[in-house]
């Protein structure tokens, strides 16, 4: 499995980075996790947007979601003629939702190029992968996932506040992408995670390699990684824009 973050800015672009964004790859099948504000200029730097076979968005909010407007503009506009239609798995309305983004009419909005699919918590299949989807803590339904191919295992948080049901999906994963979007002193229940408690989540799951990310922009990236490696024990590496893992 191939894990790049293509965008780990927290809640809006940064000079450095795209909002959110993660290209999750095995077997030939590449799924993005989010596709925040700006983050298909820069999923281009790794892959060809046709290659791309589905996208999976945590939640409705602008940072999250946004660019799935610009994967539809190269789809329904190609000079080539129209692109593959694949599989938007989101949140209750994300049809509606990207619809009324791109000021379209919701019927039929975007769903000649998607084919959009309603999150439920619990486990599916999506080509080689077992995804499993778990509502975490965000003023809006939210979602984290565990990605499984063979033996290898990462856990993306989306957005969340503390939350015991991240913990449990994160049990014993390889790879942990926690949020991480504030810094001691500015706790935020039910929104977002500290880099410290981003920390202590993966130290209570198991984690053996933690990447902290939605960064806002305005936070200092040593900080957050100073805060956070000061509650976790294993491997820790800070997110950044065209990041590799491979497992």
């Amino acid at each position: 499995m191939r894990i790049t973050v293509v965008g780990c800015a927290g809640s809006f672009p940064g000079p450095q980075s795209p909002a959110s964004c993660y290209l999750i790859e095995h077997d030939g099948y590449r799924v993005a996790f989010d596709l925040g504000n700006g983050a298909v200029g820069a999923l281009q730097r790794h892959i060809d947007l046709d290659q791309l076979d589905a996208v999976v968005l945590s939640h409705l909010h602008a940072d999250h979601c946004l660019d799935l407007c610009s994967l539809y503009v190269f789809k329904r506009y190609h000079p080539d003629g129209p692109r593959r239609r694949i599989p938007v798995f989101g949140p209750a309305g994300t049809a509606a939702r990207m619809a009324r983004a791109y000021d379209l009419a919701e019927e039929p909005g975007m769903t000649g190029e998607f084919d959009f699919v309603e999150i439920e918590s619990g486990t599916t299949g999506l080509g080689p992968f077992t995804v499993t989807a778990a509502r975490v803590n965000h003023p809006v339904e939210a979602y984290g996932f565990r990605v499984t191919a063979g033996h290898d295992t990462v856990v993306y948080s989306g957005d969340t506040g503390e939350s015991d049901a991240l913990v449990d999906l994160a049990r014993d994963a390889d790879v942990a992408l926690f949020e991480a979007s504030v810094l001691d002193g500015m706790e935020l229940p039910n929104v977002h995670l500290t880099a410290r408690q981003a920390a202590q989540h993966a130290t209570r799951a198991g984690v053996r390699h933690l990447v902290p990310t939605h960064l806002v922009p305005w936070h200092d990236p040593v900080l957050t990684l100073a805060q956070a490696s000061e509650a976790f024990d294993g491997e820790i590496t800070l997110a950044s824009s065209g990041l590799v893992i491979d497992l």
